[in-house]
Formats: structure tokens, sequence, C-alpha cells
């Protein structure tokens, strides 16, 4: 399993990813792997403000639909679109082309509240 270093990641299984001014938030590869095929992705928050822990959507596998926390707070600017068609993106590549959202953080001192990969990957117990 993959956990890439310069994310952080929540108890909830999301990560997040600040590039300048904007997060990117999606689902870990241990997440993706739990909820097995992904065939759609629902994020209806778009133009949003939530707090930290707020569901900002779901996701639906073949055998269960599961919700979607915010790692940190903020405004949800813009839903990888690629997803509509595409939801198999977050089993193929979680860090990247299947991110979900992406948000205009409120408070960046929140990421403190996060775990790096190795606090991650120690709740998990690997």
């Amino acid at each position: 399993m993959n956990f890439p270093d310069n994310l952080k990641y929540s108890k909830e299984h999301e990560w997040v990813r600040l590039e300048g001014e904007f997060a990117y938030v999606g689902i870990s590869d241990h997440a993706q792997k739990e909820l097995g095929d992904i065939v759609y992705v629902d994020i209806t928050s778009v133009g949003q403000i939530l707090e930290a822990n707020a569901v900002f959507g779901t996701v639906e596998a073949v055998k269960t639909v599961s919700d979607l926390f915010m790692p940190i707070s903020g405004e949800i600017i813009e839903f990888n679109d690629a997803l509509s068609s595409s939801p198999e993106l977050v089993n193929s590549d979680p860090y990247g082309k299947g991110w979900m959202i992406k948000i205009k953080p409120k408070d960046l001192s929140e990421l403190n509240n996060l775990m790096d990969a190795q606090a991650y990957k120690a709740m998990l117990g690997m």
C-alpha cells in the first residue's frame, strides 16, 4: 500500500495535499482497497463552507456507500469532474487523478490535527 509522505491523513481515511492557497482532498489507498470497486462519487457541496469532520459527499462501491468527511475546514471550490465519468480513478490513482475536491482552507493550523504518513500507517497497524 502507498502512503505518500507529502500528505496529511485523517482517522476517517481522507488525505489532504496543500498546493499554494488551496488543498486537494481524496481517500487513501487503504480506504479505496477496503471499499472495493468504486462505481460513483457523489459530491454536491461545491461552493459550501464546511467545518472539519463535516460530510462533504459520498462514495459508492459495489457493495457499500460511505460518507466522505472534511479533513480540515474550508470552502469547497471544485469537484474533480473526471470522477463523474470515471469513478474508478479513485481505485487506480487515489492520490493523483482520483482526487475528489479542491478546497480553500479556513485555518491551516488544522493540518496539525491530522496524521503524517508514519502515524497513519501506525493507526492502521502497519
